[in-house]
């Protein structure tokens, strides 16, 4: 029903539906990268107005401020009180466009409420209630203007895909239902609850997950720290931390529940594996003088590394 639903006002772009479902039931953040005009945004507005939680969307500026995300506090000379007025961040869908325009201190404001889901202003801390979700974009063809995102920001979204231009059956059916007019996200209507994305969560935690697949997924996070044994001498200068260990696994199994399997196989592993990895593997500088990008190093990864 929510893929019907998003389907009235997106043309195509299956792949990335399924990931914004993964990052939806695994109860973690995305970023997706990619050009403009392949309807990023509105693909993550459609997600957002299909569900029946509250959702805030933030246009990330050069001049945008800390608290311009997170709130203020605010003088009250009634009371001679300071009271706390919460930013766009109190919400359970934060849509963060163009993510990195704004600079490295509001990219840090965001750091505590991704991993930590609260946030601290002057002496209190405030929780944000479940579930909440960074949904970011990212343009990668303009620099100018542009503040690059940093490592440790990267590694708290789960997944980082590439949204790629659509094949020519899909954009001959884009012009097709262009001239119809698609239905605008605002007008679509919610047809998931909270409770349900809470109980998928659940199901999704029992699938059955083989030890065999356990050492595979480890195997291939130790290969990005130990790059020599696959011929990648010099080619990563950080690999995957244990976190990328725990998503990988937490996706594979989410994976393989969106696709009613009854257990997790090396397939969903490897499926998810980019999305998982391309942003938590960086490349030396002679890897991108060679232009070895980390989707290269890691189809390495999932071709070299044997499957159990």
């Amino acid at each position: 029903n929510l893929k019907s639903e998003i389907n009235k006002c997106i043309v195509g772009q299956e792949r990335l539906i399924e990931r914004l479902f993964v990052a939806l039931v695994a109860d973690g953040h995305i970023l997706l990268e990619g050009v403009p005009g392949l309807a990023k945004t509105r693909t993550l507005s459609a997600l957002a107005h299909s569900l029946d939680c509250k959702m805030n969307r933030v246009q990330f500026t050069p001049d945008l401020l800390p608290g311009d995300l997170i709130g203020t506090e605010v003088y009250r000379p009634q009371t001679g009180e300071f009271h706390f007025r919460e930013g766009p961040v109190f919400t359970n869908l934060l849509l963060a466009d163009e993510i990195n325009r704004a600079p490295a201190k509001v990219q840090s404001a965001l750091l505590q409420a991704m991993e930590e889901r609260e946030v601290s202003v002057g002496e209190k801390t405030y929780k944000l209630a479940p579930p909440f979700l960074v949904l970011a974009t990212q343009n990668p063809i303009e620099q100018e203007g542009t503040y690059p995102l940093p490592e440790a920001q990267l590694d708290r979204f789960l997944l980082k895909v590439n949204v790629g231009y659509p094949s020519e059956e899909e954009e001959l059916k884009i012009l097709g239902v262009a001239k119809n007019a698609l239905t605008n996200p605002q007008d679509l209507e919610a047809v998931f609850s909270p409770n349900e994305i809470l109980s998928a969560r659940l199901a999704a935690q029992e699938l059955f997950v083989d030890e065999k697949i356990d050492r595979y997924i480890i195997s291939l996070i130790q290969a990005t720290r130990n790059p020599k044994q696959l011929g990648l001498d010099g080619m990563i200068d950080w690999g995957a931390s244990p976190r990328a260990s725990i998503a990988l696994r937490k996706c594979a199994a989410v994976l393989a529940y969106l696709r009613d399997d009854e257990f997790v196989t090396p397939e969903h592993v490897k499926d998810i594996a980019p999305d998982i990895l391309r942003h938590r593997v960086l490349p030396s500088f002679e890897a991108e003088a060679r232009g070895i990008s980390p989707d290269d190093i890691i189809s390495t990864l999932l071709s070299e590394i044997a499957v159990p």
